[in-house]
């Protein structure tokens, strides 16, 4: 048991990988507080796109977030971060990551909020029109909202995802946590920091997957 502690749990290692941890974790809430929003604004975009009476727009819609769906995150990451310069565009590793995660969780993003507007029934963009609002504050002020409510576990699901999946960014040497942690454990050859790295995901998540639990009862008693 004593072994178990000593490669899992050990404090004295914890206490000297403390410093690198915590840049991790402050650099991985950064690098969530820029592509989460990245992504819903994208999200938004190819939403509100998809509701074009032109087909031919809507076609190139589906092919993009088909395309974006299809790739792996870290194969669209190493893209970005190596196949950029190739065009003539040096981007930073953290600007790599926000590209990336931009195209791929913006179409996440777009499919569920498409989802939304299409739950709102059509009287309620009709009834806005009648009292002289135009197409696009009609979808703005009246569909839109709506929508977003209807689909806002899924919203948050996502979003969590999203947080997690932001140490794919460790393969461009982003010094996010798993990537500090990874690096620690390195030197001291033990994983705790790995394990500090794991409860340090659940603390920063937990409080929103609480969150999500409460929102998703709340849509079954509504619905029953």
């Amino acid at each position: 048991m004593q072994d178990f502690l000593d490669a899992f749990f050990n404090f004295e290692i914890l206490a000297e990988a403390w410093p690198i941890l915590l840049d991790g974790l402050l650099q991985t809430v950064l690098l969530s507080c820029v592509v989460v929003p990245l992504g819903l604004f994208g999200g938004v975009i190819l939403a509100l796109l998809s509701t074009s009476r032109r087909r031919w727009l809507r076609m190139v819609l589906i092919a993009w977030v088909d395309v974006f769906r299809s790739l792996p995150p870290l194969v669209l990451l190493v893209f970005v971060y190596a196949g950029l310069p190739f065009a003539g565009l040096e981007v930073s590793a953290f600007t790599a990551v926000a590209i990336g995660f931009f195209l791929n969780t913006g179409a996440y993003y777009g499919e569920i909020l498409r989802a939304g507007i299409e739950s709102v029934p059509a009287g309620q963009m009709e009834a806005a029109r009648s009292l002289g609002l135009s197409r696009a504050r009609a979808m703005r002020l009246v569909v839109l909202p709506q929508a977003v409510r209807n689909v806002l576990p899924d919203l948050i699901s996502n979003t969590l995802e999203v947080v997690k999946l932001t140490s794919i960014a460790a393969v461009v040497a982003l010094p996010e946590l798993l990537f500090q942690a990874r690096q620690a454990q390195s030197v001291t050859y033990n994983a705790t920091p790995i394990m500090a790295a794991a409860v340090a995901y659940f603390i920063l998540l937990w409080p929103v997957v609480r969150l999500l639990s409460r929102l998703e009862n709340r849509q079954i008693a509504r619905r029953g």
